[in-house]
Formats: structure tokens, C-alpha cells, sequence
């Protein structure tokens, strides 16, 4: 173990305050490692000098699984090495085995703050407040100081929608990299999309409500009903009708309640409690 403020050791003991807490402050890199492993005294030193030379950007944390054999059951790991990256009190993405450098450092690049994220932050403020100008300009600045980060790329296609041109939106997504593309935030764009372009040109709230009642057999109304649930944030109205959708018409939409109910669930994250209520419903209409 070298002697540096970005390396710690982790135990049961303290996993909580270094770990969960803190990577509400930075994120935190987890070494799930062991002394009989030859792949994790690979990788151990090359995390070690990374953790230095990104200077404090993230914490690296390692784990002795011979050591603490309950946090690794814990958090399933079946093979070492494994890494995990927390950010914000939960594990967002990992990697097995002992990866090339160049890799480890993409891994960690995708999830690292950047200079240019704090533009980001203002470019949805502007966005926010209707100011697409603005913040289409500050995007086209922030890229030319920092083309390689993708969060810009992704605030692009985010300003796509917030302008209504769903479609360029959607294309956009189906260029990313494939590094980028399989990120948990684009997969909640994606879903974003799917129902904003959903409601398109689509009847008002309150006169689709009138034929949802009318007619229970009428999923189109129902769907777009979800659609204006999602994008006002209600995700639970939203997944009701969706998985009243699933249960009456799998044939609309190729199933569209289901796969829409699947998208819902990317917005949310994997671990939210009403992903974890909603999905358990489906699997028992389903099976």
C-alpha cells in the first residue's frame, strides 16, 4: 500500500464513511483484490500511480477479499480483480480483471469531473430557462476547449429535445461511441425521448384522459397519458398506465407498455425502490 491521501485501505468497518459517504464528495475507485490473485498485484500498482497523477480527482479504496469476505459477497464479486466506481453513495460501473492503462484511464474519464463540466451545469440552467442560444453557444465554447469529453456530446442532444427536434436527438444517440452509448445516462435520455416523441403533436392531457375513460381498450391514449406522466416527473402515474398497457395489449406498439415500462426504469436507475416495486408486478403478469 503506498503512502498517499488518494489510497486507503478499506474495511467492513469503515467501507460506510470512506465509501458511501464519500463519494458524495469524489468519486470513489474500489480494488477488490486478493494476495493469491497475479492479476491484482498487476493491476494494484498501475491504480496506485493513476490515483496520483489524477491528483485527488478520485479516491482510490481497496478491499482484501481474503480479508473481508462479507463486503465481497456483499457486492457480488465473483472473480478478481474487480473494480467498482461509486459516486454518490452507489456503484455506477465496473470493470474485471487487470485492464490495459489506457482503458483504466477511459473507465475513468467517463466518470471523473472535468474542467468543462462546470459549463455544463450552466448550460442546463440556460436550458432550463429557455435560453437556447445561450446555451448553445457555451457548448460550442466548452468543445473547443475540451472536445473529448462526451458529457458535452450529450448536452447537445439534450438541447436537441429541449428544442423539440426529437428526431436529431434520437440520431445523435445512435452515433455515440459505443463507450458512451452504453452509459446509464444515455440510456435515460433515450427513454426521455422515446416519450417526448411520444406526445408529439399528440391530443391535450385532459382530452386523452376523457378517452382513456371512454374506452379502456384504448392503449394510444394510455401510452401518450404515460408520456405526459414521465416528462412531468410522475413516474409512478406514468408506470401505471403503462402496466395496465402490458397486462390488456401487449400486441400495441410491438408491447409497448413492457418496453416502455423498461424504459421508465433506465430513467429511474436500477436501484430505485418504485423500479424495484413496478418490476416485480411485471414479472408476475408476465410469468
Amino acid at each position: 500500500m503506498t503512502d498517499s491521501p488518494h489510497v486507503v485501505a478499506v474495511t467492513a468497518a469503515n467501507f460506510q464513511s470512506l465509501v458511501i459517504e464519500g463519494s458524495f464528495e469524489r468519486p470513489v475507485l474500489v480494488d477488490f483484490w486478493a494476495d493469491w490473485c497475479a492479476p491484482c498485484r498487476t493491476l494494484m500498482p498501475m491504480l496506485a500511480k493513476l490515483a496520483e497523477q489524477y491528483g485527488g480527482r478520485f479516491l482510490l479504496a481497496k478491499v482484501d477479499t481474503e480479508a473481508e469476505p462479507a463486503l465481497a459477497a456483499h457486492f457480488g464479486i465473483r472473480s478478481l480483480p474487480t473494480v467498482q466506481l461509486f459516486k454518490d453513495g452507489q456503484a455506477v460501473d465496473q470493470f474485471m480483471g487487470a485492464l490495459p492503462e489506457p482503458q483504466v484511464r477511459e473507465f475513468l474519464d467517463r466518470h471523473l469531473p472535468r474542467a468543462s463540466d462546470d459549463v455544463l451545469r450552466q448550460v442546463e440552467d440556460l436550458m432550463a430557462s429557455g435560453d437556447f442560444d445561450a446555451a448553445r453557444a457555451l457548448i460550442d465554447q466548452a468543445l473547443t476547449e475540451d472536445p473529448d469529453n462526451g458529457r458535452l456530446r450529450l448536452a447537445e442532444l439534450r438541447l436537441s429535445a429541449a428544442r423539440g427536434d426529437i428526431a436529431t436527438a434520437l440520431a445523435g444517440l445512435d452515433n455515440l461511441p459505443i463507450d458512451l452509448a452504453n452509459a446509464p445516462e444515455v440510456a435515460a435520455l433515450r427513454g426521455q425521448l422515446r416519450f417526448a416523441g411520444a406526445i408529439q403533436d399528440a391530443p391535450s392531457e385532459s382530452e386523452l384522459s376523457r378517452r382513456a375513460e371512454a374506452d379502456p381498450s384504448d392503449s394510444q391514449a394510455r401510452y401518450q397519458l404515460a408520456a405526459y406522466r414521465v416528462l412531468q416527473g410522475d413516474y409512478a402515474g406514468a408506470l401505471d398506465y403503462l402496466f395496465e398497457i402490458m397486462k390488456r395489449d401487449r400486441a400495441y406498439g410491438e408491447d409497448a407498455g413492457r418496453k416502455g415500462m423498461l424504459a421508465v426504469f433506465d430513467l429511474l436507475g436500477g436501484n430505485n425502490d418504485l423500479v424495484a416495486r413496478y418490476r416485480a408486478r411485471m414479472m408476475s403478469a408476465l410469468y
